[in-house]
C-alpha cells in the first residue's frame, strides 16, 4: 500500500513538473454546427428539393454574404432507421449573435427577402405539407490543439 502511494505521488510530481502547455486539454473549441432534422413527407421529395435549391439556399447565401454564417450543407441520411430523419440541414457559424445583432439581422433579412416575421412564419407552416421538422441540435466542433 505504501509503495502504491509513493508511486502515485512520484507520478503526480512528474506531471506537475511538466510545462503548463503540456497540461492543457488537447481539444479547443471550434465552429458551431446547427443541425435541423427533416423528415420529408411521402411523395414530396422533389417539392422539398425545389424549396431547398431556391428559397432555403437563397437565405443561406445571403447570410453567408453578410458573414453571419461560414457555410451550409444538406446531408441525406443513408440507411436510416425508423424514426430517423431523411435529411439534415447544417449551418456553420463561429459565434451566435447577441440580441441587438439578431434584431438587426432579422430586419436586414426581411428587407432582402421582401417579407416579415409573420409572413415567414406562415411560409414555415405551409411547408408542413411537404416535410416535418424533427429535432434541432447545436453542436460545437472540437479541434485538436497544435
Amino acid at each position: 500500500m505504501r509503495k502504491s502511494i509513493l508511486a502515485i505521488a512520484g507520478a503526480a510530481s512528474l506531471f506537475l513538473a511538466l510545462p503548463a502547455t503540456a497540461q492543457e486539454v488537447p481539444l479547443v473549441p471550434g465552429d458551431y454546427w446547427e443541425v435541423a432534422e427533416i423528415d420529408v413527407n411521402d411523395g414530396q421529395g422533389a417539392a422539398y428539393a425545389d424549396y431547398l435549391a431556391a428559397r432555403w439556399r437563397q437565405n443561406q447565401e445571403f447570410a453567408k454574404s453578410k458573414g453571419w454564417i461560414k457555410d451550409y450543407m444538406v446531408f441525406s441520411v443513408v440507411n436510416r432507421r425508423a424514426d430517423e430523419p431523411d435529411l439534415l440541414l447544417v449551418t456553420v457559424y463561429d459565434r451566435a449573435p447577441n440580441a441587438a445583432e439578431q434584431i438587426a439581422r432579422e430586419k436586414e433579412f426581411d428587407a432582402f427577402m421582401k417579407t416579415n416575421a409573420r409572413q415567414e412564419g406562415a411560409a414555415f407552416a405551409a411547408r408542413g405539407s411537404i416535410r416535418k421538422v424533427g429535432g434541432e441540435m447545436l453542436l460545437q466542433r472540437l479541434l485538436f490543439r497544435n
